[in-house]
């Protein structure tokens, strides 16, 4: 842990010695001003109109118009709704650059005077109030920020910009079915991949990322508990599936404590659990939805194990026959997001130098989301990504928060909100250095 420390207080010191580029200050100042001028109006448009995965045909459309406008070559329709953009600028390398684009099913309660009212009819024909509580919105504008800037310097590099706006991020499928439907075939194989997402528990004017893991893997879980149906007066007479399914969801917790070293991260999350119809009534089944996340796949293996294991014993426990077994169903899951280790510490030390001291701060994973970016960086790919975060709230809302005001909402909360100027500005920046670190002329 020391040793640690050490390592990661030399990386801080390394990293806010550099002074800001000159160059990086006219992009600030090019990108500020195009905020106030029109990327201000596109993301409140965004904000007030999200859409549910795979349906973002609005949100496409606009993405696709901003891309055309700035110069690119623009391809709709990949993977369903994904755009794809490409910025030919002569000789030189390929670079990836992603902005997912879907909201949530989520009621927006943040407060804003801009909030979303917006619902959508979901791909299982239910109607559902939506809301970006992940901040999708900033991520596709600031890439349009990103386009005009690096359309407007095109003299300081040289090679192909590949921006990719991906549907279905939330559902991890966007990314699969764009590939799925021939990214790499028809458009490129990338030298670099490059994603950012804003972060809520990292204060605005700073910017992370790993050189190694940087979000964790999930798999999705489907248990059915079956039951014997009786009068909620006489349970004796049945088997109760609503207790057995308590029961499951009580013991799974012990996976992490009891049956993984606590020096390997693992969280099991029941989101979801129905059954029944009425409250006299001990209906024949239940059904649970989990969410197991973890960062290696060993610890992913025995986690999944152990919650087949338990499922099936608790049934037995409690009476259920053979033939009416707890049927526990495995998802495909998303494989750990990891940064390259060398594409990282390139652009770690490029984007200091670029944007400024005290900017890039060392990486510290502070949850166990996941990402389907890992899709496109996959080893059978061969082509090396780079993904980091950049800080989404003010430092005074993060000080009212640690002095007793209120919390700062995690992502996927009703009350989810970022400072979209800043984080914006900050993710266009820090992505033009990017560019510029790999395909800038020397």
């Amino acid at each position: 842990m020391h040793r640690f420390q050490l390592a990661a207080s030399a990386l801080a010191l390394a990293l806010s010695a550099q002074p800001a580029r000159a160059d990086d200050a006219a992009t600030a100042k090019a990108i500020e001003a195009d905020y106030d001028s029109s990327l201000a109006a596109l993301f409140l448009d965004f904000h007030q109109h999200p859409e549910l995965g795979f349906r973002e045909t609005r949100t496409a459309g606009i993405m696709a118009a901003e891309l055309r406008k700035a110069g690119l070559e623009v391809t709709e329709g990949v993977g369903g709704t994904g755009v794809v953009g490409i910025l030919r600028n002569g000789s030189g390398p390929t670079i990836l650059i992603r902005a997912d684009m879907d909201g949530l099913p989520v009621e927006e309660k943040s407060g804003l005077g801009y909030a979303s009212k917006a619902r959508q009819v979901d791909s299982d024909g239910r109607e559902y109030p939506t809301m970006h509580a992940c901040g999708h919105d900033t991520h596709i504008t600031a890439m349009v920020a990103t386009a005009r800037r690096l359309v407007s310097i095109r003299r300081q590099w040289s090679g192909t910009l590949m921006f990719v706006v991906q549907p279905a991020e939330e559902r991890v499928a966007g990314a699969r079915a764009m590939l799925a439907d021939g990214l790499y075939q028809r458009f490129g194989k990338p030298d670099y991949a490059l994603a950012f997402h804003v972060a809520a528990n990292l204060e605005t004017g700073k910017v992370s990322a790993s050189e190694g893991t940087q979000w964790s893997g999930t798999v999705g879980v489907d248990i059915r508990v079956p039951g014997i149906a009786t009068h909620g007066a006489s349970p004796e007479l049945g088997r109760d599936p609503i207790y057995i399914a308590s029961q499951i969801v009580t013991a799974l917790q012990s996976i992490d404590s009891r049956e993984i070293s606590p020096l390997k991260p693992v969280v099991v999350t029941v989101g979801s659990m129905h059954a029944g119809t009425r409250g006299n009534i001990i209906p024949d089944e239940a059904r649970l939805q989990l969410t197991v996340r973890a960062n290696d796949e060993e610890t992913m293996a025995a986690t999944l194990a152990a919650i087949r294991r338990i499922a099936a014993g608790i049934g037995k426990a409690h009476g259920l026959p053979d033939d009416l077994p707890v049927d526990v169903t495995i998802g495909a899951g998303v494989p750990v997001t990891a940064n390259d280790p060398v594409l990282a510490r390139r652009l770690n030390t490029a984007m200091a130098r670029a944007l400024g001291e005290g900017v890039v701060v060392p990486f510290v994973q502070q949850n166990m989301g996941a990402e389907d970016f890992t899709y496109f960086v996959a080893p059978e790919t061969g082509v090396p990504g780079y993904y980091f975060v950049v800080g989404g709230t003010t430092p005074e809302r993060l000080a009212a928060a640690k002095a007793g005001g209120p919390a700062i909402a995690g992502h996927h909360s009703p009350l989810f909100q970022v400072a979209p100027k800043e984080s914006i500005t900050l993710g266009a920046r820090a992505m033009v250095a990017a560019v510029l670190e790999l395909a800038g002329k020397k």
